[in-house]
């Protein structure tokens, strides 16, 4: 079972659809949450990586992948099935190893169930690769569904920087179930062959998440009040409780991403070290930074290397989550996962950090956009309004266009979160941004980099450049909690005139001809 707020009390239309507000479990009369005391206990479980994603074909330009969308049993709780949605029927999903300059082709397949067996709603899916600039046609619209008997192939031209990204459903209304049921998993291009960062085994990508549970063992998704979203008292690293990796005495490179509903985290290490920061959103970063702590809403994307050479064989090195303004913190969200150090090391082979990690020599590198380029400034305000979070005071219209950038303009974007209530994890599809300044500060080191999605803090006001490229057409800027996305905290905005529409290729019924 997993309990959602689609049971509760519709308060409006907005745009195109009804939006439905959630009550807290105990008036709904919804089922308690599993008792902490019977919730598995940190540090028993090995962290898992997930499986490379082979391709079904390659030609000489393109490689062809297929991905299924399923309801399966998982073993997130040692001795218990609890019920997933997943891509391939796993969480995370296979993880999709792309190169830059090779065309990919992704056949994603709907068979999930029709209807939701307890929720009631149906079952449509569109899925969005995050932090890719995808044409209009396969970016995952919103209102690009497709439903359970269908697929949709999509089209990749991977030919942006080497980056972590992720996909993900993006449905309308039901993202935040959809997501949080298990419908995620990475997309990895290469950085570049030379490059002596960690590699293979080295290089490990952390997808993080909170969930909640049943007393039967079953995802419960609980947004309680809608200001905050949901809040889970289980942290889930690669789909397992709070693991452990043994490590070996040398450098490792962490893709972290952070793929919760709602929480946002305050990453430290037990031991005080510091992280050296290599990568952002939109790959590598001009120069290594270096920070002890860092914040990360979700949806928000780190590279981080470790260097494990500096404990003692036997060291036991914890990821905590330190407290952080508006989450909901439980005694189990304070730590992630643990590496141990058990061994010497095998290999010391790109085992460096580099100290210029991009020449910034690229026309497209946001990080060389200035202030002096940018042909206007707009405002998006990101603020409650009849009971629900707006952008600009507007919620979802799939038919209204917010901003009209031309293409190839340069522009700075203010975003400001006048609330001292709640924060927003700002995420523009398409284009990648330079942070400018934070309040009129200079952004954190570990933001020196480019960005697809932006913590925007209680009482922030953020300066962030783009230049809208490469692709005309309609686009989606939004929050990526979640629970207010799906409250339609989103808007469109269209980049230059005459682009394909975001609904030009519509899914094919199943059977599917072989790709």
């Amino acid at each position: 079972m997993i309990i959602s707020r689609r049971e509760v009390l519709a308060v409006g239309t907005f745009g195109s659809a009804s939006v439905l507000l959630p009550l807290p479990s105990w008036l709904r009369g919804g089922p308690p949450r599993l008792a902490e005391s019977k919730l598995p206990k940190p540090f028993q479980v090995g962290l898992t990586v997930p499986p490379t994603l082979a391709p079904v074909r390659s030609t000489a330009t393109t490689d062809y992948y297929q991905l299924t969308m399923q309801s399966a049993p998982a073993q997130i709780i040692p001795g218990f099935a609890t019920t997933i949605f997943g891509y391939n029927g796993i969480h995370p999903g296979p993880t999709v190893y792309a190169r830059r300059g090779r065309i990919v082709v992704v056949r994603q397949i709907n068979a999930l169930p029709d209807v939701h067996p307890t929720l009631g709603y149906r079952c449509t899916t569109s899925v969005h690769l995050h932090g890719n600039a995808s044409l209009p046609q396969y970016d995952g619209w919103a209102e690009d569904l497709t439903p359970p008997g269908f697929f949709k192939d999509y089209v990749y031209p991977n030919e942006q920087p080497g980056r972590t990204m992720w996909y993900h459903d993006h449905a309308v209304d039901h993202t935040a179930e959809n997501v949080y049921m298990g419908l995620a998993g990475f997309y990895i291009t290469n950085e570049g062959p030379n490059l002596p960062l960690p590699k293979g085994r080295f290089d490990i990508p952390l997808m993080i998440k909170d969930v909640l549970f049943t007393p039967d063992r079953q995802l419960l998704f609980d947004a309680g009040e809608e200001d905050k979203g949901l809040m889970g008292d289980v942290i889930l690293v690669n789909g397992k409780p709070w693991p452990v990796l043994k490590v070996e005495r040398r450098k490792y490179l962490f893709r972290i991403l952070n793929a919760s509903a709602s929480r946002a985290y305050r990453l430290a290490l037990s031991t005080g070290d510091p992280f050296t920061f290599v990568q952002t959103d939109g790959g590598l970063m001009p120069v290594p930074q270096s920070a002890a702590e860092f914040r990360i809403g979700a949806a928000e994307r780190y590279g981080v290397v470790i260097d494990f050479a500096r404990y003692p064989i036997g060291q036991q090195v914890v990821l905590r989550n330190l407290d952080l303004k508006n989450n909901e913190n439980f005694a189990t969200t304070k730590q992630v996962m643990r590496f141990d150090v058990t061994a010497e090391a095998t290999s010391l082979s790109n085992n460096t950090v580099p100290p210029v990690l991009t020449p910034g020599n690229s026309a497209g590198d946001p990080m060389l956009l200035q202030p002096s380029q940018a042909v206007r400034t707009r405002d998006w305000q990101f603020k409650r309004r009849r009971e629900a979070w707006s952008i600009n005071g507007e919620f979802w219209d799939s038919g209204r266009i917010d901003a009209d950038p031309a293409l190839g303009a340069v522009e700075i974007w203010r975003f400001q979160n006048t609330s001292g209530g709640w924060f927003h994890p700002i995420h523009t599809h398409l284009v990648d941004f330079k942070i400018l300044d934070r309040n009129g500060r200079p952004p954190a080191a570990y933001e020196l980099g480019a960005k697809d999605t932006t913590y925007v803090g209680e009482d922030e006001t953020l300066r962030v450049i783009a230049r809208f490229t490469p692709h005309r057409g309609r686009y989606m800027m939004h929050c990526h909690n979640l629970v207010h996305e799906d409250t339609h905290m989103m808007t469109n905005f269209e980049v230059g005139k005459g682009g394909p529409s975001p609904t030009s290729v519509p899914p094919t019924q199943l059977p599917a001809p072989p790709l």
